[in-house]
């Protein structure tokens, strides 16, 4: 999981305008700000796979809000900064398991309760035992 500002660039007649220090020639826009979060995560996570696929070195993120504040507050289409989070893709697999009836309806359950499907409530009740967070 990676974490890049996001410059956000706004005049009077357009929509706003999304960069990434970090990550030039990765640009975005939406017509709200909420639209251009969404766009800039998926150009983001866009262009961070198109490098990946060519075999380029990835960016790291720069942490220093300061830094880039300073360096872009004063342009004349400056509007804000945004943080945009990368969740790192995961390969899931499908796997068959058994377990008794009252049990699996004990897991979709409280698995439902708690707004997650079966797999991540079993995965996260394994690793809540394994940092031991929960015993057995």
């Amino acid at each position: 999981m990676a974490t890049y500002y996001a410059v956000i660039h706004k005049d009077k007649d357009s929509d706003y305008g999304v960069s990434f220090p970090d990550v030039p020639g990765c640009i975005s826009a939406g017509s709200t700000l909420e639209e251009a979060e969404v766009m800039a995560k998926e150009a983001l996570a866009f262009h961070i796979d198109g490098m990946k696929e060519d075999g380029e070195k990835i960016p790291a993120p720069t942490t220093d809000f300061k830094a880039v504040y300073e360096e872009y507050c004063n342009d004349k289409d400056f509007h804000s900064l945004m943080l945009v989070t990368l969740q790192e893709k995961v390969k899931k697999v499908r796997v068959n398991i058994s377990v008794p009836e009252q049990d699996l309806k004990l897991i979709d359950t409280v698995a439902d309760k708690h707004g997650m499907d079966r797999s991540a409530f079993l995965v996260l009740a394994a690793k809540k035992i394994v940092t031991g967070s929960c015993e057995l």
